[in-house]
């Protein structure tokens, strides 16, 4: 049976625990700004996908893939700790696209502004010229 509230106060918690334990806890000289920006718990509570971001460059971006994937034992370790649960789910960590995501939604919006600046700027020249510019649903 599956308990969504309690998978949910399981990730929270994890995502607590991990967070804490990165900032404080590892010397692994390749974890680079690592921030945790989610956690997924299944609904069995056996696993958990643990989604960050990594503020730098492709290298450090992979350096820093490389010393979670290292550490992740010793993570699932202090999850076990400092969780109530009889069993300690294993842990995976996915690198979340949200930087990648945004840089796209904002390039889009960027070329949307711009297309709709010329399409104005094409109706203002054709009303100077005297040529009736259809609206919007209007035929």
């Amino acid at each position: 049976m599956v308990d969504e509230a309690r998978a949910r106060k399981l990730a929270d918690r994890i995502k607590v625990i991990v967070a804490k334990k990165l900032e404080r806890g590892i010397k692994d000289p390749r974890i680079g700004f690592v921030t945790i920006t989610d956690v997924k718990v299944t609904g069995d509570l056996q696993h958990a996908s643990i989604f960050y971001t990594v503020y730098g460059t492709d290298e450090e971006r992979a350096d820093s893939a490389a010393a979670l994937k290292s550490a992740t034992g010793m993570l699932r370790t202090e999850v076990g700790k400092n969780i109530t649960s009889r069993l300690t789910p294993s842990l995976e960590f996915i690198a979340d696209g949200i930087p990648e995501n945004a840089k796209l939604i904002d390039s889009l919006l960027t070329e949307a502004r711009n297309r709709d600046a010329e399409v104005e700027t094409l109706a203002r020249e054709g009303l100077d010229l005297g040529i009736a510019v259809p609206r919007l649903g209007q035929q």
